[in-house]
């Protein structure tokens, strides 16, 4: 028995002295490996810090020179005073501030008188043609395009819109639908902008509708028939509404004109851009050829079909405006009451 318990205090002497003695080593192989893994934490951490700035140097470098693909995107869409040729050159446009105003020369201002003179030299080439046209010889090649271009706008937009005394806004009808078409259309050339996607050219389209508009209502109708019109033929009693409705309808015409117009057309350069950065993005060269290319090729072609259909949505729906201004229906019918 006093051996056993010789034994038995003996082994307990010896566990105790291995617990000890693990616990220490444990401790400090856990605190060695503590500090090593912090010491190696902040060697990552500065090797990280390291690279982050070097990655942000080349980054910042390479975005300074390309840019992110928003800031080209916007840098396409958007106007400026530079005329950018990569990778030949640019040039700056004359910038000119004349009593406080900016009338500087931009590129939607540059390719608005490019479309300007194509459209002189057309419609010139078109009219010396016109004048050796006799009974033996009928006009052919581009005049014939262009007379079957101002019959389309005379019958199916000014005729079936305005009706009687269309001839009158043949002129100006015709001359909106061909120069928002040329511009719709040098949007889509190399090294092109397209003055339509500038919301300011938009807009000064919808004003001379809205004065023209305006214009014909009061000729056709005088002051009386015109401040008539805004009643919309009720009662006295609801002319407090109608009146502002009337009112507010006469601006909503050409905002909508304005907006639809403008929104197409930077739609459609933001949706083409979009899809070829996709590729660049995602580092793909299956992506570019099955994805990128194919569908901004796509939306390229139905691009040149939407550039033919808002210069005509636009003219139609201005005809459709000086049409109903002008019209006297509404008011023969509340005279015939």
């Amino acid at each position: 028995m006093k051996r056993f318990n010789a034994l038995q205090s003996g082994e307990l002497v010896r566990v105790v002295v291995m617990l000890i003695m693990s616990l220490l080593f444990g401790f400090g192989a856990s605190a060695y490996a503590s500090s090593a893994e912090e010491h190696s934490e902040a060697v990552a951490h500065e090797e990280a810090a390291v690279h982050a700035d070097a990655a942000h140097g080349e980054a910042g470098h390479g975005e300074e020179e390309h840019g992110s693909a928003g800031d080209v995107i916007m840098h396409h869409i958007l106007d400026s005073n530079l005329m950018e040729f990569d990778p030949f050159g640019k040039f700056a446009l004359p910038k000119l501030v004349i009593g406080g105003f900016d009338i500087s020369i931009t590129r939607h201002v540059v390719f608005m008188w490019l479309a300007a003179a194509i459209l002189l030299l057309v419609f010139g080439y078109v009219g010396n043609q016109y004048k050796s046209v006799n009974s033996r010889k009928a006009p052919g090649g581009l005049a014939n395009a262009m007379e079957a271009l101002v019959e389309f706008i005379r019958l199916d937009v000014a005729k079936s819109n305005i009706g009687e005394g269309y001839e009158k806004h043949m002129p100006y009808l015709l001359t909106v639908f061909v120069f928002i078409l040329v511009l719709n259309l040098l949007g889509l050339v190399p090294y092109g902008a397209t003055a339509t996607g500038n919301v300011n050219v938009t807009l000064t389209l919808a004003v001379f509708t809205f004065f023209i508009t305006q214009v014909s209502a009061l000729k056709a109708h005088g002051i009386k028939g015109y401040l008539a019109h805004l009643t919309a033929g009720t009662h006295w009693a609801l002319w407090i509404i109608m009146i502002p409705i009337e009112v507010i309808g006469l601006f909503t015409k050409p905002f909508a004109l304005t907006i639809r117009l403008f929104a197409n057309m930077t739609a459609g350069h933001i949706i083409i851009l979009s899809l070829i950065f996709i590729s660049f993005i995602l580092k793909s060269y299956i992506v570019a050829v099955l994805v990128s290319v194919p569908f901004a090729i796509f939306i390229y072609l139905l691009e040149i079909f939407v550039s033919f259909l808002q210069a005509f949505i636009f003219t139609m729906l201005s005809a459709l405006f000086i049409g109903l201004a002008s019209s006297h229906e509404s008011h023969d019918a509340e005279a015939a009451h």
